[in-house]
């Protein structure tokens, strides 16, 4: 369903839209009244918190998400285009729109907050596959500024900082809009209100983009349309971008999103949510995650009333569409770590609320979500992501993990389906975007077999993580009618993944078809069964002569296989024994081998294109990662160059209880 808001009260309709699920009698629940949960408006009462130990956090898995990589940063072969590839790409925003979905980011070359920085977009029709970026905001030449602490020479190229990207006007014309700000160096801030200001341009339906205009100017920081590059949208000869302009500009809780960047006391926004009690110290001489009325994002609860969340555990309540809001408190059962929070109402017609939640306040995994039925208690934290690949390019501030999440804001389009969308970067490196099934839940109740004939139907509760080096899709197997699942591994410093739960029990029965069809030397399929903590009482590991079943084992002798070739593989697991049989091509080739690690049931059948990787290091786990970030490594041979070819299907695949 797409929804295209046609009246100009567009916060009305918005209203009704989020309230229609109530009407048709489906999951929602009435929260409490504002005056009863304002001093904490946003609640995580579950029993579940993550495992520091692990970038999963041990915690289950949400069922029926699939990542894929809008972005693979690569300095010599860059995918946007030009002789250097920008290796810092950060803080995506989504919509949805014309039957696209747009994802917009900012970049710099190499690093936070050091020019030139610029802003671009990539589309996609199915959020799969997406096209190289192109630059939609441009580096940008500064005129001299003087600051406190030096002087910005003319010429130098600002620095891009924007908390909001895309706007879907009443009319139904699609702006995106980005900020550009200046650093005087990299332990300085662009989002403190000392930029110049923010700019929009329309992307027409044809893919063509309308020219840039300024906005709003940050007019006390010095800056109006007669130092600036770009000229006032008041200038635009054009009635319907005008409209669509002013429609923004009238809407204090959409606008309320560029506070932070702007920090204006002339009255255009509604609060100054940086005015909070106990909030850190920030300034433009201070880079720091800490501090308020940063990262504003906001959805409507049943009854209506606005719910603010921003980073560092900010909330509010509004129950007039953001015209005044209760006092700003803390949602403290929300251990963040300085990255965003993002919540939205589903399909379902209840809300979930997407973060770091993070067991040392430091590191920025796992990604988790919780759910509610009314906006306000959440409950049932579950890993959406809880993978993290090494970072690839060296880099001050370029935090670790998956981070930064937008989904699509409330008027900004709804993609077919139920699914929930959310783009988020890696590393500050990487682009992303995930699928997360709806409802969302961690459990399957029935056994299953999935011969992926339908296709891509056919992983509707598969887990899947399918990069641009190492996709994972269904196949037509070359020459013959057969679909099955192909991963594929070109990615020097990542894997591709394919997950699926079934129903927790002590006693399963796991069958599967492989074929490795192109392995290379060194490289193998592993292939784990796993319990809902993410505990690996066996793993199969496929090379090109060898399956092997070695996990913690150096006495279980391995199976020889054939490259190019199916086979089948039964595993007979069994909790009570803390054993398992492994059956290939239907003869019994060893029985009884212990398990690697002890545990009590099993749920989780996982293939993987690279080793284990789960762990987070020890000097880590308590102290968090060292600050600032990126600097503790290097860049990382070869990571601009593709590794040989893996190839493997996967087919037939069954699990049954004993």
């Amino acid at each position: 369903m797409r929804r295209h808001v046609k009246s100009v009260a567009r916060h009305i309709l918005i209203l009704f839209i989020v309230l229609a699920p109530v009407i048709s009698l489906v999951s929602s629940q009435q929260p409490p009244p504002v005056f009863d949960c304002a001093r904490e408006p946003v609640k995580y009462i579950g029993d579940r918190q993550p495992d520091k130990r692990f970038y999963d956090g041990a915690l289950p898995h949400a069922v029926g998400v699939h990542h894929y990589q809008v972005l693979r940063a690569n300095r010599s072969r860059p995918s946007e285009g030009g002789e250097i590839g920008w290796t810092y790409n950060h803080q995506p925003f989504l919509a949805y729109w014309n039957g696209r979905f747009y994802a917009q980011y900012l970049s710099t070359v190499f690093q936070e907050h050091t020019p030139p920085g610029r802003t671009l977009l990539s589309t996609s029709e199915d959020g799969r596959n997406w096209t190289n970026p192109v630059v939609i905001f441009p580096e940008y030449a500064l005129p001299e500024i003087k600051t406190e602490d030096g002087v910005i020479p003319a010429g130098t190229k600002a620095v891009m900082h924007q908390r909001m990207g895309f706007y879907v006007a009443p009319s139904g014309r699609l702006l995106t809009l980005a900020f550009y700000g200046y650093c005087l160096t990299p332990r300085h801030s662009p989002n403190a209100g000392n930029g110049l200001g923010r700019v929009v341009r329309e992307i027409k339906k044809d893919g063509s983009l309308g020219p840039i205009y300024f906005i709003r100017y940050n007019l006390h920081a010095g800056f109006n349309e007669s130092n600036t590059a770009y000229p006032f949208y008041k200038k635009s000869p054009d009635p319907g971008f005008l409209e669509a302009c002013e429609a923004l500009l009238a809407d204090k809780l959409v606008t309320l999103q560029w506070w932070e960047e702007d920090r204006g006391k002339d009255g255009f926004f509604a609060i100054d949510p940086g005015d909070a009690e106990n909030a850190a110290y920030f300034s433009s001489s201070v880079t720091t995650s800490k501090g308020a009325g940063k990262a504003f994002c906001y959805y409507h609860r049943p009854d209506g009333v606005v719910v603010g969340l921003w980073k560092n555990q900010y909330s509010a309540l509004s129950p007039d569409n953001g015209q005044s809001w209760t006092r700003i408190a803390l949602s403290k059962t929300l251990w963040t770590c300085g990255a965003k929070v993002w919540a939205q109402r589903t399909d379902d017609g209840r809300y979930a609320l997407v973060h770091n939640q993070s067991a040392t306040r430091r590191n920025r995994f796992p990604m988790v979500v919780m759910t509610s039925s009314d906006g306000h208690i959440f409950d049932d934290m579950l890993c959406v992501r809880g993978e993290v690949p090494p970072k690839r390019y060296q880099g001050i501030h370029k935090n670790t993990g998956p981070q930064y999440y937008r989904g699509i804001v409330e008027g900004n389009g709804n993609p077919p389906g139920d699914d929930m969308w959310v783009t988020y970067s890696v590393n500050k490196e990487d682009i992303w975007v995930a699928r997360m099934r709806v409802p969302i839940t961690w459990e399957v109740k029935e056994p299953f077999s999935d011969d992926f004939e339908q296709g891509d139907r056919a992983l509707d509760f598969w887990n899947l993580q399918s990069l641009k080096w190492a996709p994972v899709e269904v196949v037509a197997e070359k020459g013959k009618k057969n679909k099955c699942l192909e991963l594929l591994d070109e990615e020097p410093y990542d894997y591709a993944l394919a997950e699926r739960v079934f129903p927790r029990n002590r006693t399963v029965s796991i069958r599967f078809r492989f074929n490795a069809a192109q392995v290379a030397q060194g490289h193998a399929l592993e292939v784990e069964v796993q319990d809902q903590q993410g505990t690996r009482p066996l793993r199969l590991r496929i090379d090109r002569n060898w399956l092997g079943m070695d996990h913690k084992h150096v006495d279980v002798p391995p199976v020889a296989i054939q490259t190019g070739k199916w086979h089948t593989v039964e595993l007979k697991v069994d909790c009570g024994k803390q054993s398992y049989d492994v059956i290939v091509d239907q003869a019994p080739v060893r029985q009884g081998i212990p398990f690697a690690e002890a545990t009590e049931s099993v749920e989780r059948l996982v293939f993987r294109t690279g080793p284990y990787r789960g762990f987070v290091p020890p000097e880590i786990v308590d102290a968090g990662m060292p600050s600032p970030a990126g600097l503790e490594t290097e860049d990382l041979p070869g990571a601009d160059e593709k590794s040989p070819t893996c190839r493997y299907l996967i087919d037939d695949v069954k699990v049954q209880n004993e």
